[in-house]
């Protein structure tokens, strides 16, 4: 072996004595507490960060270096990043979360008052949307809802013509959180996000919208109507 290296091999060997001392004299605690706190952050995290959040007098340097060591060889490591650390995948496992990422589509205005209408007041038919909105709906915009898994049909109005109704689906629960459509925000809730004037209109109420059947209402039985198939969606009409 050349001097250069056995040089190379003893620090090295220095180094990994020194992680391994850092591992085996950590406080398992606040170990396990830095760890909690990077897993959950969004972002990286700053030595000062991690400190505040530790009890007081904490390695905090040593707590990383222990952690590193602890994660060397696994699929997520500790790494640092402008001064900042953060878990991330093993580089040499990066291949395995490579895949094609769908293309994302930026509901238009039309379609998120459109989507508040169907949640708000289903089983609504397209007519009533239209009233609501006082504007002609265009064809794109439900089938948009549709395609994202949103809203769905869920059944016929029992009037003349015998229209569909449209609901929300379970995905529409899963992306705002909600256990139940009945759980949507009420007066009270959209006043204090500020999306309701402290005094409504005269007349001015929320709906409480509901996953049952109503009475003048049948169930959908899956057949595809001619006015409902996907088509070119525009995301700017309205």
């Amino acid at each position: 072996m050349s001097s250069v290296a056995k040089m190379i091999a003893e620090i090295e060997d220095k180094m990994e004595a020194e992680q391994e001392t850092a591992l085996n004299t950590a406080n398992p605690e606040h170990l396990r507490m830095v760890e909690a706190l990077l897993f959950a952050a969004s972002e990286p995290l700053d030595l000062k960060a991690l400190s505040t959040s530790l009890p007081e007098g904490a390695d905090v340097p040593g707590l990383i270096a222990a952690l590193q060591l602890l994660y060397e060889k696994r699929g997520v490591t500790l790494c640092c990043i402008a001064g900042k650390y953060q878990f991330r995948t093993a580089s040499d496992l990066a291949f395995l979360l490579r895949k094609e990422k769908p293309e994302q589509k930026r509901l238009s205005r039309a379609a998120i008052e459109t989507l508040a209408i169907i949640a708000y007041h289903q089983p609504v038919t397209r007519a009533e949307i239209e009233d609501i909105r006082g504007v002609v709906m265009s064809k794109g915009t439900v089938d948009l809802l549709m395609e994202v898994g949103w809203v769905r049909i869920r059944g016929r109005k029992r009037t003349p013509g015998r229209p569909v109704t449209y609901g929300t689906t379970e995905a529409f629960l899963v992306q705002f959180g909600l256990e139940s459509v009945s759980h949507l925000p009420g007066t009270d809730e959209l006043k204090a996000a500020g999306f309701l004037e402290a005094i409504p209109p005269a007349g001015f109420d929320v709906p409480n919208p509901s996953d049952a059947l109503t009475p003048d209402e049948d169930p959908y039985i899956g057949e595809e109507p001619e006015d409902l198939l996907t088509g070119s969606v525009n995301l700017d009409e309205a």
